[in-house]
């Protein structure tokens, strides 16, 4: 029997025990592929949030006082001279010129997954006020009493503010950080007025009676504006936003009975005043902090 074929197998196997260890240790030098990151989540606007801000606020036109007498004379601003003669008229009491205004917002947002339009609700309350006060001019477009008196003294005054509040819906369109928006409501706004005449000495000019009458009230009116807002950390965002107030159209009447220097009280009863508001504008700028959600995680 020939020993050929042992011989044959032997080598091979030796030449496979040799190449074993080699090709392990080239399969140990082989690169390790690192597993692949799973993409972020995209960013939400989902969540509700805290903020403050601060900004202006201003109004383009005046409050306008209208001189309506009582049941005797056709105005207070004729005087017992000149009131049965004097037709009702109207005068102008400018407002400052802006105001500061600060505060905080507090309001909720949602966004579709998927889709760039957010949903919102927001309250907003901070401080605001514009005051203002101007002397009836003695001015009728038919008639003028400074015939019967050189020195004006019936004193209109009217403030809007101290505080304001808003509740509004908002809807935006989202560029994944970036949302612009516009939002609408309701607005509160207390405002006052008064008409006060304190002087009756005729050498001096003033008419012979004096008033002092007031009105306040805490207006509901509505407010549409928008805004910008950009969302520079996960929970963190900057607004930039313009609110119009509709203030226009509100009015208060403020009636008061009118007094002799003597004290004798003026026939006809009460004298009155109506007093119409300007619209207001706003601006501000503000931060929000996105604590939760209403809606889910």
């Amino acid at each position: 029997m020939s020993t050929r074929p042992l011989h044959l197998a032997s080598a091979a196997l030796f030449a496979l025990a040799l190449a074993v260890p080699a090709g392990a240790a080239d399969l140990g030098r082989m690169p390790v592929r690192a597993p692949v990151a799973a993409p972020p989540p995209p960013f939400t606007w989902t969540g509700c949030y805290i903020g403050g801000f601060v900004g202006g606020a201003w109004t383009n036109d005046d409050v306008i006082f209208t001189d309506l007498g009582n049941a005797t004379f056709r105005s207070f601003s004729g005087g017992v001279a000149a009131g049965r003669v004097e037709d009702v008229h109207s005068f102008a009491v400018p407002l400052d010129d802006s105001s500061i205004i600060g505060g905080g917002t507090l309001g909720c947002n949602w966004q579709f997954a998927g889709s760039p339009f957010v949903f919102g609700i927001e309250g907003e309350g901070g401080f605001m006020k514009l005051n203002g006060a101007a002397f009836d001019p003695l001015i009728n477009p038919n008639l003028t009493v400074t015939a019967f008196r050189g020195t004006a003294d019936v004193l209109g005054a009217a403030r809007v503010g101290d505080w304001y509040a808003m509740a509004t819906g908002r809807l935006g369109y989202a560029f994944d950080r970036w949302m612009v928006y516009v939002k609408g409501g309701a607005a509160f706004v207390p405002i006052k007025a008064s008409v006060v005449d304190t002087c009756a000495s005729v050498p001096a000019g003033c008419g012979n009676w004096l008033i002092a009458t007031g009105a306040d009230d805490t207006a509901t009116v509505g407010t549409i504006g928008g805004g910008i807002e950009w969302a520079f950390a996960p929970n963190w965002s900057i607004k930039a936003e313009y609110m119009f107030i509709g203030l226009s159209g509100h009015n208060l009447t403020s009636c008061g009975t009118a007094t002799f220097a003597s004290g004798a009280v003026v026939q006809g009863g009460a004298f009155c005043f109506n007093h119409d508001f300007p619209d207001i504008h706003t601006a501000k700028v503000g931060i929000n902090l996105r604590f939760g959600s209403l809606f889910g995680p």
